[in-house]
């Protein structure tokens, strides 16, 4: 039975259930880290994915598919932007409202635009293809992982020290963090905390609009009706337990992508669909208890 479910394909499956976490996390560490409390990645994993497979069905290009989930992801930044920043709204409230607001528009537009219920696949649907990466590829076990993916799983690993650089030194990533850190420092220095999180909430649009192109044009080439599956909500636990910090956050989706991706074997040993679906969300409970019981030993 080990040698069913940890094969050499369970080994190259766990990169495409790592990036979208990641990158949606890697989004949601930009709004942390800038102290705008955002819940809301599930939504735009879910439009980013929608348009994703609108972008490549229209025009034959994963490019155009993932630039317009991008642009879709950053509009409902904007959107979250103008009912949180800009109307003093409760980001708990808005952050529900674009999960609500994704879904049912999703939802409404498979049927307005394609006609269908539930699912959409067709050959005009351009996927990202694998790419081969000849002297990795033969590095037993890790040829597997680093070879053979879609290209937006490096995009995803080379985000991770981008990101990190990016808030130590760059000046927008040093406003980013005082705004989350001492938004009274920014004032006195004649910058906005306002326009700073706004950028932020363009960075996560951005990000987790890409997260949602890997479900839908990497991992397939097809969208279904609330896709995401959850994995929003795992991206902001992500989140909520490294506090925002790129390298502990690439560890931790880590762990979630390699449970999501085992969910998915242990299904063809006879399990019921609801034990394997609970997986990941098992998981994250099992990793929240254990981080806290460490919290809690270090302040003993």
């Amino acid at each position: 039975m080990f040698e069913l479910i940890f094969d050499p394909s369970f080994a190259e499956s766990i990169p495409r259930f790592v990036t979208p976490i990641l990158l949606a996390a890697l989004g949601g560490a930009l709004c942390e880290r800038a102290g705008v409390f955002n819940i809301g990645l599930e939504g735009f994993i879910l439009t980013g994915a929608f348009f994703a497979v609108l972008g490549s069905y229209y025009t034959g290009s994963p490019w155009i598919g993932a630039l317009t989930a991008i642009l879709a992801g950053i509009m409902l930044g904007l959107v979250f932007a103008e009912f949180n920043l800009r109307r003093g709204g409760n980001p708990i409230v808005v952050s529900i409202a674009i999960n609500i607001l994704a879904a049912g528009l999703t939802t409404y537009l498979l049927r307005a635009i394609f006609d269908v219920i539930g699912a959409f696949t067709d050959p005009n649907i351009v996927p990202f293809r694998p790419i081969h990466i000849p002297l990795v590829e033969s590095i037993p076990f890790l040829g597997r992982v680093l070879s053979g993916q879609p290209v937006l799983f490096y995009i995803a690993v080379a985000a991770v020290p981008a990101i990190h650089y990016f808030l130590a030194r760059h000046r927008l990533g040093l406003r980013i963090r005082a705004a989350g850190e001492n938004p009274a420092a920014l004032v006195a220095g004649g910058v906005s905390p306002r326009i700073v999180q706004l950028w932020s909430l363009i960075g996560c649009g951005a990000l987790c609009g890409l997260a949602g192109a890997q479900l839908s044009i990497a991992n397939v080439s097809l969208f279904v009706e609330n896709m995401s599956a959850g994995r929003g909500w795992i991206a902001v636990v992500a989140v909520l337990l490294t506090r925002g910090r790129p390298w502990p956050l690439f560890l931790i989706a880590i762990i979630f992508g390699a449970v999501d991706s085992l969910s998915f074997r242990v299904q063809g040993l006879g399990l019921a669909q609801q034990f394997t679906d609970m997986m990941p969300y098992v998981a994250t409970l099992l990793v929240l208890v254990a981080l806290s019981w460490w919290r809690k030993r270090q302040t003993i």
